[in-house]
């Protein structure tokens, strides 16, 4: 998976490419912990994210839980197949997901 980083003031952009699953959600989730300070506004481009398994979600759930105390979170471009996770997870109750 490639995580790429864009961070404008206190505005960060995670754009995630190819598969978040058992794998690669320990990179994105060290990479989240150093990236996270400072920041109240978290968008996720996942448009090029081709699958996302529990260990991704729970990923994305407790940066949700960071960014509640300090800002928002974004999530966007989930394509068919990721938002079916989402929608059958009951993720879509619990993310800001827009297309």
């Amino acid at each position: 998976m490639n995580i790429t980083q864009n961070k404008d003031g206190s505005k960060l952009t995670m754009s995630l490419e190819g598969r978040l699953d058992t794998t690669t959600a320990p990179q994105l989730e060290t990479e989240l912990k150093t990236a996270l300070d400072g920041v109240t506004e978290l968008v996720f481009d996942i448009k090029d994210l081709a699958y996302i398994s529990s260990a991704g979600l729970r990923v994305l759930l407790s940066a949700q839980k960071v960014m509640n105390k300090q800002g928002s979170m974004v999530i966007r471009g989930a394509s068919e197949e990721v938002m079916e996770i989402f929608d059958v997870t009951g993720f879509v109750d619990i993310l800001t997901i827009e297309s």
